[in-house]
């Protein structure tokens, strides 16, 4: 089940270059095996994250102090576009990543990020610029905070922005419940439904079924 997401403040990685795709995100050969859960953090970025000789490329930011300890992203447009590999989310999570703000996100990324606990939150390009531009002015120093219940991000400076989210994903990460859990909190709607609807057509339910 996914982790609980209620309130964060954390260090925050700017990483703005537009259009990163999952494969970016995580190479596609890194998913090719038994156990790929929990060995895939290290891989994360990892063809920017590693130079061809396997060292760290001292340039990419996940690899400089203090954006090591970055558990929110800040990212560029279209994050996370490209083919529907889930793995890419369980890539950031493995790597600690728990929210990631962008002004948009590839759509099947975007959906797997609440399956799996994290907190895609979408504000607007300027928000998102200032955003990163606060981070860099601090050297990384000044935290983002960001409370899920009053659906509101504070800026190293202490500016506010307000962001929405789908209720029901919302109620989700807020108890740390995917789809299926969300459902099965409403089992007894679901079987009163179904009596009824055996009652009204029984011939649907009794189709294929031999006497």
């Amino acid at each position: 089940m996914p982790k609980p997401f209620g309130k964060l403040t954390a260090v925050a990685a700017p990483i703005m270059r537009s259009n990163i795709d999952t494969d970016v995100i995580i190479r596609i050969e890194r998913l090719v095996g038994n156990g790929i859960r929990g060995s895939l953090g290290k891989w994360a970025f990892g063809s920017l994250r590693y130079l061809p000789d396997g060292s760290e490329n001292p340039e990419f930011i996940l690899n400089r102090a203090p954006y090591r300890e970055a558990e929110i992203l800040v990212t560029g447009p279209n994050f996370g576009c490209g083919s529907s590999r889930e793995g890419a989310v369980w890539a950031l999570q493995e790597r600690g990543i728990r929210a990631v703000i962008g002004s948009s996100f590839g759509d099947i990324f975007f959906a797997n990020c609440f399956q799996n606990g994290i907190l895609p939150v979408v504000v607007d390009k300027a928000i998102v610029d200032g955003l990163a531009a606060e981070i860099e002015l601090t050297q990384g120093a000044g935290r983002i905070g960001i409370d899920l219940e009053a659906q509101t991000i504070t800026s190293p400076t202490g500016k506010q922005h307000r962001f929405e989210i789908d209720p029901r994903r919302r109620a989700g990460l807020l108890e740390g419940l995917d789809e299926v859990a969300l459902t099965l909190q409403r089992d007894d709607e679901i079987r009163s439904f179904q009596a009824a609807d055996r009652n009204q057509r029984p011939w649907i339910h009794f189709a294929g079924k031999q006497s």
